[in-house]
């Protein structure tokens, strides 16, 4: 069985997902391993997986 993973793009992370932070911010993530690695897509285009995304949202603690 073939499973189709769903790509997410810069906009959508702020759009879909509420993700507020800048393109800058998300790179010094990944660095730091601590949010999903992005796919290259082309020269100038990326994205990342939505479950990936949606699975690093859940790993967020939340306030109290």
């Amino acid at each position: 069985m073939n499973m189709l993973r769903r790509l997410v793009s810069k906009k959508e992370l702020k759009s879909i997902y509420g993700i507020p932070y800048s393109p800058a911010h998300i790179a010094r993530l990944e660095k730091a391993q601590k949010f999903p690695i992005r796919v290259n897509l082309g020269l100038c285009r990326v994205a990342w997986y939505a479950d990936e995304i949606e699975a690093w949202i859940d790993s967020r603690p939340r306030a109290a």
